[in-house]
């Protein structure tokens, strides 16, 4: 284990944590505890929790939490697709997202393009969840470029197995 940890493995935890706060904080902290027992907890504690600061004194309305639940609605795929190799040729097939992926994918697809932004990461945080509830941003453009690939490729539906 290298003494910098990946940032991007930390913040999607701790985001994942902060969302599933709602059902139980024990559990999510103890997932939190195990998953990160030796890793900088800290470091990406101060990002998130920041994050959330900043997004609560730009949107007075609503809580950070809420923010990030709509961010998720609107990032998690429903349809990707996934290469068959059928006869000697390969084709992209649409499939169905499985709900813990698509949890998955929305998260690390909020963190790259934060981490892509210019400044702060806090900032960058904050400003990619906030364009994420809003249904604008980076990663609902990634998810619709999935989607789009997926109904391209309806035709290959049949080779799904």
């Amino acid at each position: 284990m290298s003494a910098e940890p990946d940032l991007t493995r930390l913040l999607v935890l701790l985001a994942a944590v902060a969302l599933a706060e709602f059902a139980g904080p024990v559990l999510a902290q103890h997932k939190l505890d195990a998953e990160l027992a030796e890793q900088k907890k800290s470091t990406a504690e101060r990002i998130v929790y920041g994050a959330f600061e900043i997004m609560a004194e730009k949107n007075k309305e609503q809580s950070p939490l809420v923010l990030l639940g709509q961010a998720m609605d609107n990032i998690k795929p429903k349809l990707e697709v996934k290469s068959r190799r059928v006869g000697g040729a390969n084709y992209q097939v649409p499939v169905e997202v499985a709900a813990e992926r698509q949890e998955a994918l929305a998260l690390r697809w909020v963190i790259d393009f934060a981490n892509a932004r210019k400044g702060g990461m806090m900032k960058a945080l904050a400003a990619e969840i906030m364009d994420a509830a809003n249904n604008t941003g980076a990663a609902v453009k990634k998810r619709e470029d999935m989607h789009k690939m997926a109904q391209a490729n309806r035709a290959f539906a049949h080779y799904r197995w």
